[in-house]
């Protein structure tokens, strides 16, 4: 069949048009310019792309990030999920204070204008559609909710929200099994058995643990509790070389996958 000068010029241009471009990949994500330095500096004792790997993410997945604070993991996710995927930051009381996720949005409306914001709290346990994510990740907060004595009730809308079969990924501080639990975690600190057992009573099943955040030298306990070690230093330039030697935290990093409805 002939085609006619239009049709051909037409079926040309489809030929030659420039395709779209996909977002960075997580490497790439993670070489971004416009990365705070500081969080950068952090990248070799958080591993962001090895955790963000075990917690099984991709372009195209339905992300909920739970209480991000001041942003390491929004300014990885969202350029990475910016034009296949769908990223959601749910933002806790400290999270609305800090106002650090909009100071992104408006510092770079290219990277950061199609996150998708929530509130997340013990009063807004409704953060998104029901059997809608597919993979929901909260970093070193679960300690925050024990504290606030709404654990419990946190997990139950998470399980809530998550897809079937989507999953859980929690890092928290690990606390020191020669210790009892505070149900508060007032230090900072919880056991990961502690952890599993109240994950998993909220409609979870354990199906991954990974010790790339490990750190043997943070025996958990310490006079201001986590907040003792870097970086936030709680004692100021008391024994500071000392801590600095340490390091961060002894954190766990747990994969959960919803099971029931």
């Amino acid at each position: 069949m002939m085609l006619s000068k239009s049709g051909f010029l037409l079926a040309l241009s489809c030929l030659t048009a420039t395709p779209a471009l996909a977002g960075p990949s997580l490497d790439q994500a993670l070489k971004l310019s416009e990365r705070t330095p500081a969080f950068v500096a952090r990248d070799s004792v958080r591993h962001p792309l090895e955790e963000l790997q075990f917690f099984g993410i991709t372009p195209t997945s339905n992300v909920i990030e739970i209480w991000p604070a001041g942003g390491y993991w929004t300014q990885i996710l969202a350029p990475y999920l910016r034009d296949e995927g769908t990223y959601t930051v749910a933002l806790g009381p400290a999270d609305i204070k800090k106002q650090s996720i909009a100071k992104l949005q408006a510092t770079h409306p290219d990277i950061y204008g199609a996150v998708k914001t929530t509130r997340f709290d013990a009063e807004n346990l409704n953060f998104a559609p029901a059997d809608s994510a597919d993979l929901i990740m909260t970093f070193r907060n679960m300690h925050n909710w024990m504290e606030a004595g709404n654990a419990p009730q946190m997990l139950e809308a998470i399980h809530k929200v998550l897809k079937p079969g989507g999953i859980l990924g929690i890092e928290d501080h690990r606390g020191n099994t020669s210790a009892p639990q505070d149900p508060q975690a007032k230090d900072g600190y919880v056991r990961q058995a502690y952890a599993i057992q109240m994950i998993e009573k909220a409609g979870f099943k354990l199906v991954g643990s990974s010790e790339m955040n490990a750190n043997p030298r943070d025996t958990a306990q310490w006079p201001k509790g986590i907040w003792t070690l870097p970086p936030t230093y709680a004692l100021g330039q008391v024994d500071r070389a000392k801590y600095a030697a340490i390091g961060e935290g002894d954190n766990f990093v747990l994969k959960f996958q919803k099971v029931g409805n």
